[in-house]
């Protein structure tokens, strides 16, 4: 009679991928070196649609990559995909979120409302997702929302390699929110340069009614950083503030590019030199003025590293 007792068996890696991310998912799988798994979408007439893995995913770890940006669709995709693979007995489900979306709402701001990030990081726990890879989360506390580990990547491994390459003179790294100074902080410590924060005000969501500049521009090329550009009204604003004080240049570093209603026009009208985002979210259009890096390399790195239980501290720091 036959015996398995002893018998080591490697878990296979298998990379999918939500069809709002597959570009990224794509690059990422070629990265990593191993093709991109087959996975089939079936939809009803009403907009109903259903994930199937084509291929078996019993006993391996599986890697599902998608961004969860608005419409809802893409979320429900990304809790659709997890389920299927807990019920076909996958070993390891990493939900991979280049954007993690609804992050916005991280705390309640005014009565009467929900804490959205809380809900939609228990969904994703309870689709079966054993571990989160996400990037520049709109407030790092979202992480212990989460009862599975979550690596928080930085994409300032992507961006400062980048800055350094235009060797600007008289650099200045500006935040454009106080909200965003720790980031503009660690930045500028890298960089041995300035810091100047924004105060803003709001009228309601997207909608500034004042801002104010805290420290000198003059004579300087100012750098904002920002982990997302929505309707770019807060960056082209400062940057417009910028020039007006002296700025020599003014560009824009953003994680995850929204670029929801007009950001385009705003941007095209502004004095923004350049914006630079990654592909976590996938481009509405090409733009002379948004330049594109890829966030692939980092996260095939990070889930190489994460299936052979090595360290991915080097992705937690400047």
């Amino acid at each position: 009679m036959q015996t398995f007792i002893g018998k080591h068996l490697e878990t296979p890696v298998k990379i999918f991928s939500c069809t709002q991310s597959h570009d990224l998912a794509e690059a990422i799988a070629k990265e990593y070196g191993t093709p991109l798994g087959k996975i089939n979408f079936s939809r009803y007439s009403d907009g109903e649609f259903q994930p199937s893995f084509e291929e078996t995913v019993r006993g391996a770890r599986l890697f599902i990559i998608g961004s969860t940006h608005p419409s809802s669709e893409n979320l429900m995709e990304m809790l659709l995909m997890l389920d299927a693979a807990k019920r076909a007995s996958a070993r390891h489900i990493t939900a991979v979120l280049p954007y993690f979306g609804w992050a916005r709402q991280d705390r309640k701001d005014k009565p009467r409302v929900p804490i959205g990030a809380k809900l939609i990081a228990k969904l994703l726990e309870a689709a079966g997702a054993t571990r989160i890879i996400t990037m520049d989360l709109h407030a790092d506390q979202i992480q212990g929302f989460f009862e599975k580990p979550v690596d928080h990547l930085f994409a300032s491994t992507i961006f400062l390699p980048y800055v350094k390459e235009l060797n600007l003179s008289d650099l200045t790294i500006a935040s454009p929110d106080m909200g965003g100074s720790k980031r503009a902080y660690a930045y500028s410590k890298f960089l041995e340069s300035d810091v100047v924060i924004c105060y803003k005000q709001r009228a309601k969501a997207n909608v500034i009614s004042h801002m104010e500049l805290i420290g000198d521009v003059k004579g300087k090329n100012v750098i904002l950083v920002d982990d997302m550009v929505d309707t770019a009204g807060t960056l082209t604003k400062a940057a417009d503030i910028m020039i007006e004080r002296g700025a020599l240049s003014v560009r824009a570093i953003c994680t995850h590019a929204l670029l929801s209603g007009d950001a385009y026009e705003k941007i095209e009208k502004s004095k923004l030199e350049s914006l630079i985002v990654t592909d976590s979210i996938p481009p509405r259009r090409a733009h002379p003025k948004v330049k594109v890096l890829s966030c692939a390399p980092l996260f095939a790195q990070v889930m190489n590293k994460v299936h052979f239980n090595k360290s991915i501290s080097s992705k937690f720091i400047m």
